[in-house]
């Protein structure tokens, strides 16, 4: 077998953050982490809010417009068709109520969906689940077995840009096409897209939605949803404001005295992207991805999974029976963080399941060394 070579250190990537040194955080898909200067620029826009609360809500629209505008340019949207929102969930439901879906029609999902989003589809029509193989082997035989659970009453498709577990590209702009050709509204779970992705709105979904504080550096719950054109007016809060008779974005944005921290500082995350030069951000946690799953796949057991290139996430078959259910897999991912201060992901399969390591800035090799030093000793 070849030895990886380890990636050299991103310069200064730990010193952005202040996770703790004496764990191994391989998990920057699940919830991200806030760098240290938006961290401090949320600081002071709450301390801000505290100081003078009138000045601060009342003012706070104008704001959070010029934050989206901010947000629109680094994404490359319009800004007058995206909206902050808290998280992909909210979005997906903002999204699925727009659709005005009949009693017999149909709503297209695959089984690597997130959990939630599906969850929202089901609550509003019946679903038609395809199986995506966890060996396809590219985003053609993706493509081709989407389209194959296509039916006369598909409507709509909702599916992951990246998926979260098995960490690859479901909605490829080829499949967006196509979808659009047989006049099925496309809607996008793009959690991981932002920061991630240089082009994260490529294929132009009719509603695509993305986690900021993954990947792109922003306060925990700061995700935008993106609607084209045809479909803005459609949009309805799910909590009626004062802002209403604006219409979509600002009618999604209002929350009251909610705070609108997260969303104002949200520039700053994308803007620290720029300034440490996203394409090298992106090509650093994508070796670092790419040694850690190396690595793992030296352990007896496991089975590398295929991957896109250039993610910031890789993703291994576990051996059979381990990991079966959510039960499992949470109890498997909770013990090696308990005894061996590692954070990474488990995800449960019947047929056994997976395991998934990402790469970040504030990674270092010898992180995913001691992950394929101890997980030897559950896979037995």
């Amino acid at each position: 077998m070849t030895t990886p070579v380890a990636p050299a250190e991103f310069p200064g990537g730990r010193a952005l953050f202040r996770l703790d040194p004496r764990i191994a955080h391989l998990n920057h898909g699940s919830f991200g982490a806030v760098p240290i200067p938006v961290q401090e620029a949320q600081a002071a826009l709450l301390a801000e809010a505290h100081a003078d609360p009138d000045t601060f809500f009342i003012g706070a629209p104008e704001r959070i417009e010029a934050a989206r505008t901010r947000v629109a340019a680094h994404l490359g949207a319009d800004p007058a068709g995206i909206g902050f929102v808290s998280n992909a969930t909210e979005a997906a439901n903002l999204a699925l109520d727009a659709l005005g879906l009949a009693e017999d029609d149909e709503i297209l999902v695959t089984d690597h969906g997130y959990g939630t989003v599906v969850a929202a589809a089901a609550r509003r029509a019946r679903l038609t689940t395809v199986a995506v193989g966890l060996d396809l082997p590219d985003e053609d035989a993706v493509r081709e077995a989407v389209l194959a659970g296509v039916t006369p009453r598909t409507k709509a498709a909702v599916l992951d840009h990246i998926s979260s577990p098995t960490a690859r590209v479901i909605a490829s702009p080829r499949l967006l096409a196509d979808l659009a050709e047989r006049g099925i509204t496309t809607v996008v779970d793009g959690a991981h897209a932002p920061g991630m992705l240089a082009d994260p709105l490529a294929g132009r979904a009719d509603f695509w939605f993305g986690n900021l504080h993954k990947w792109g550096y922003a306060p925990s719950g700061t995700a935008v949803l993106a609607v084209a054109e045809p479909y803005r007016a459609r949009i309805r809060p799910l909590v009626p404001s004062w802002e209403d008779h604006h219409g979509f974005p600002r009618s999604v944005e209002n929350r009251a005295t909610a705070d609108y921290t997260g969303w104002l500082a949200a520039p700053e995350g994308l803007d620290l992207l720029d300034r440490l030069d996203a394409a090298k951000v992106r090509a650093h946690n994508s070796a670092f991805a790419a040694y850690g799953a190396a690595l793992l796949a030296d352990v007896p057991g496991l089975a590398p999974l295929p991957y896109t290139p250039g993610l910031a996430m890789r993703s291994l078959r576990l051996p059979p029976g381990t990991a079966p259910d959510p039960q499992a897999a949470r109890a498997l991912r909770e013990e090696i963080a308990a005894r061996h201060r590692i954070r990474v992901l488990v995800w449960p399969s019947a047929g056994g399941g997976g395991i998934r390591v990402c790469g970040q800035v504030y990674n270092r090799a010898e992180e995913y060394e001691r992950l394929a030093e101890v997980l030897p000793a559950y896979l037995g």
